[in-house]
């Protein structure tokens, strides 16, 4: 669940900073294969991958980092 959420984090912010799958693959120096798989939560990027694709969107890691539910947090 916590790769889902940081996969689907990864791909938003990537589509808002203009980045097509293959050219952010490119750019990262990973196959578009290996993105597709952290941006689908089958795979968390290591540190050196989180790394560059916050330094390539230009963003924190605190923006990058997956906010919890809420709703689920109220909840026992």
């Amino acid at each position: 669940m916590e790769a889902e959420r940081w996969g689907r984090r990864i791909r938003a912010f990537r589509k808002l900073k203009g980045y097509t799958q293959d050219s952010f693959a490119k750019e990262l120096g990973v196959s578009v294969t290996l993105l597709g798989e952290i941006e689908r939560g089958n795979k968390m990027p290591n540190d050196n991958i989180l790394d560059n694709i916050i330094n390539l969107l230009n963003i924190s890691r605190e923006e990058l980092v997956p906010r919890e539910d809420t709703q689920l947090e109220g909840e026992v």
